[in-house]
């Protein structure tokens, strides 16, 4: 059974909180999100050791080092925030154990030893032997099986923290939505990721908008010559996608601005019919940009069905995914979308309705 640190006695919650959050982003939106969770803690237990990851090293690497992001959390808290450089656990219990109520500390990039990604259970006994407890926050990162994330989970007792409890319901809303007028809009990177998604909501979406690698992906399907635009290259995965093409529901742009002989946006046809679906729509959920949003001429597909979300008040609306949620911030419509996930790949397994390891390792935790 999941256990919900909001819903826990607080005796349970007493010495030292081990608190998994993601802080693998260029920006701190993360960070800030888990907050109330870190604030939460600090009411409850007596320390706090934060565990996260950076980037994908192989071994020690000085420019995915956490000590920034240490400094970085003292700052939102405006309190002291120790960084421990070092995977010395004997040293690191001592100095965790003889600290005062109240202290946080922060561990250096787990993934600079290979038992975080191989979920190794003697990795994961070393960082247990840290706490008293566990909590995952880190909703992106708990489609992986890595040992902060699903091994940890046997050697102490676990609880879903404050934002990751937020993600799971909002997103189940989006899961057994049963609106008539449900809208998927789907963008950015890989079509194949978005395979899982396509098939759960196959029959319960009005529309699937795509745009970027997917829409570029499956007007190659269609046998359109698409240059060297953006799209997929996996066979196995353009095999599967050929089905999708099967969809009544699946609307292509139907123009696009090109440069370079590539498709950089979806064109003003498709951003204005995309707009008027949105705006009929009672619930929507959105990930991946339009088109190459890094150069302003190439936003606009983006910002039309940005806008076309935001204004939609009577919507329930559900977006994911970095670039997504950072354009959002970059234009400020952030706070008018009704739930913002810290998931990427994360979001997009959930509501493929899979069962990602890291809800499933705290469902069946160390009671």
């Amino acid at each position: 059974m999941l256990k919900y640190l909001s819903q826990t006695n607080k005796k349970s919650l007493r010495g030292t909180a081990l608190l998994r959050l993601d802080f693998n982003t260029e920006d701190d939106w993360r960070m800030v999100a888990a907050l109330p969770t870190i604030r939460f803690l600090l009411k409850t237990s007596e320390r706090i050791v934060i565990l996260s990851h950076r980037g994908r090293p192989k071994g020690y690497d000085k420019t995915l080092s956490l000590r920034s992001d240490a400094t970085k959390l003292a700052k939102l808290l405006r309190k002291k925030v120790e960084f421990l450089p070092d995977f010395d656990f004997h040293e690191m219990k001592g100095k965790i154990d003889a600290a005062r109520r109240g202290s946080i500390f922060v561990l250096e990039n787990l993934r600079f030893l290979s038992g975080e990604e191989k979920n190794d259970a003697a990795f994961a006994k070393k960082l247990a032997s840290l706490g008293d407890f566990y909590v995952n926050d880190a909703f992106a990162v708990s489609h992986r099986a890595n040992a902060s994330v699903v091994a940890i989970t046997k050697y102490l007792p676990s609880y879903a923290g404050l934002e990751m409890e937020k993600e799971i319901k909002s997103l189940s809303i989006a899961l057994k939505s049963k609106q008539d007028n449900l809208i998927v809009v789907l963008g950015g990177g890989k079509a194949g990721d978005k395979l899982g998604l396509l098939k759960y909501f196959k029959n319960k979406a009005e529309a699937f908008l795509l745009g970027g690698a997917p829409a570029n992906t499956m007007l190659s399907l269609q046998g359109f010559n698409i240059g060297r635009s953006l799209a997929d290259r996996d066979k196995n995965d353009l095999h599967k996608l050929k089905n999708i093409l099967k969809y009544k529901n699946l609307c292509l742009p139907t123009d696009f601005v090109v440069h370079g002989g590539a498709i950089l946006d979806i064109g003003t046809r498709a951003a204005t019919d995309f707009s008027d679906k949105l705006k009929k729509a009672r619930t929507i959920i959105w990930n991946g940009p339009m088109g190459f949003i890094e150069k302003k001429p190439y936003e606009r597909g983006t910002l039309a069905v940005a806008r076309a979300i935001a204004n939609n008040k009577k919507a329930f609306s559900l977006v994911g995914g970095g670039e997504t949620v950072m354009f959002l911030k970059k234009h400020s419509l952030d706070k008018k979308i009704s739930f913002i996930s810290t998931g990427g790949g994360a979001m997009l397994d959930f509501l493929a309705g899979e069962k990602l390891p890291g809800i499933v390792a705290l469902e069946n935790s160390k009671k």
